[in-house]
C-alpha cells in the first residue's frame, strides 16, 4: 500500500515539474505551445528557367515547375510525359538520370526501376516562402 502511495505521490510530483519546465518552451508558432498556426499564405510554386542550383553533389535536382496536377501511380507517371528517354529532347526537359534505370544490383532496365519510379519521393518543387529562421547555409559549389 504504502509502494502505491509512493509511486502516485512521484506520478503527480512529475506532472507538475515537467508542466513548469514547458512553459519556457518557446515554438516557431510564437510564444505559447497551446496557440493555434495561422493560416498558411496561398504561396505559389517557384518556377524557374534552367532549374534550381544544388547545394551539394549528390542532391536530387529541384523540380522548377508546377506538379500539383501530375499523376503518379502505379499505371502512370505524369513526370515521364516530358522527362522520359523517348520524350526529353521533344519536350527540351532534362532526361531522368541513368541510375533510375538500374536495379538495386546495377542491371540496366529498360524501363524506369520500381525503386525510382515515384518521383516526388526525391524530387521536390519550391515554394517562394520565407525561411521560419534564419539560416545562413552555403551549399557546396
Amino acid at each position: 500500500m504504502k509502494k502505491i502511495a509512493l509511486l502516485s505521490i512521484a506520478a503527480i510530483a512529475t506532472m507538475f515539474l515537467s508542466t513548469a519546465v514547458l512553459a519556457d518552451v518557446q515554438s516557431l508558432r510564437g510564444d505559447k505551445l497551446n496557440t493555434m498556426a495561422k493560416k498558411p499564405a496561398n504561396l505559389k510554386i517557384v518556377n524557374v528557367k534552367g532549374g534550381i542550383e544544388r547545394s551539394y553533389k549528390l542532391q536530387p535536382p529541384m523540380v522548377p515547375h508546377e506538379v500539383d496536377k501530375y499523376e503518379i501511380n502505379l499505371k502512370n507517371n505524369g513526370c515521364m510525359k516530358c522527362h522520359s528517354e523517348a520524350t526529353y529532347e521533344k519536350e527540351k526537359a532534362p532526361k531522368v538520370g541513368d541510375s533510375h534505370y538500374k536495379d538495386r544490383d546495377g542491371k540496366i532496365l529498360k524501363a524506369v526501376s520500381s525503386r525510382r519510379y515515384f518521383c516526388n519521393q526525391c524530387h521536390a518543387p519550391q515554394m517562394g516562402a520565407d525561411p521560419l529562421v534564419q539560416n545562413n547555409f552555403q551549399g557546396a559549389k
